[in-house]
């Protein structure tokens, strides 16, 4: 890698195939493209970064890099610490500090917060986005994460339907792309603790007060494939036709 990433670990093959078939499988990384990294601080997150600067180094392709992070300004979710370590790592970095949860409490009326909360992000994130000409959003929702919203809408909601892997939004100006969509949560925890990086434990209260249906969808999940050990790959094929748009 260059000189000032040098430092950084180099990830795991089987992370590094995962991704590269992920972006491959849905061309998510176009030569030229500016990418924008939703950066909260968690595992999955610093672990993508790490992953998209391996790749600026030694895909085929030449893409830019920069990363977002947006403070909720919610007690106990300090983020700001990050401000450091992508310096560091002379990363562009957007950090946007909001009153989400004042504003929620203003505007709910008994909806979700967290739903509220990620779509007032999104708008943060698109807003940068636009002003800064990134064309790419980039998301660190993992296949954990794509499984768990399959069961949650057919279970709860009754209709078929999970995160997509890469999509355009509505005005049409932007790309958003997860290219963790074929890897376990497992993998970016276990790469985010041998490259020591510096998770930011998100402790939202209006998040991980309560049990949530994410929680019992998850330990069912985790149930099911202690004996039936290719579950997360059969819900992948089950999945692949609701991941394109």
């Amino acid at each position: 890698m260059d000189t000032k990433h040098s430092h950084l670990k180099k990830p795991p093959k089987l992370l590094l195939r995962r991704i590269g078939r992920a972006i491959a499988d849905y061309a998510m990384i176009k030569n030229g493209d500016n990418i924008l990294l939703g950066l909260s601080g968690g595992k999955d997150s610093l672990s993508l970064l790490h992953i998209l600067i391996y790749l600026q180094r030694y895909a085929p392709i030449q893409f830019t890099l920069g990363v977002i992070t947006v403070d909720p300004q919610i007690p106990g979710f300090d983020p700001s610490p990050l401000k450091d370590y992508l310096s560091a790592l002379d990363i562009t970095h957007f950090y946007c500090s909001q009153p989400i949860m004042e504003e929620a409490q203003k505007h709910l009326q008994g909806k979700s917060f967290c739903a509220y909360c990620a779509r007032m992000k999104r708008g943060i994130m698109y807003r940068i986005a636009r002003e800064h000409a990134y064309n790419v959003l980039a998301l660190a929702q993992h296949l954990d994460d794509l499984a768990e919203s399959f069961l949650m809408s057919a279970l709860y909601s009754g209709t078929l339907k999970t995160m997509k892997a890469h999509y355009t939004n509505d005005t049409g100006d932007i790309r958003v792309i997860r290219p963790l969509v074929y890897v376990r949560e497992r993998q970016t925890a276990e790469f985010a603790k041998e490259a020591d990086l510096p998770v930011i434990i998100d402790n939202c209260p209006a998040c991980f007060s309560a049990p949530t249906q994410r929680d019992h969808i998850k330990t069912l999940l985790a149930n099911e494939e202690s004996t039936h050990k290719d579950i997360f790959q059969n819900l992948l094929h089950a999945m692949r036709p609701l991941m394109v748009k």
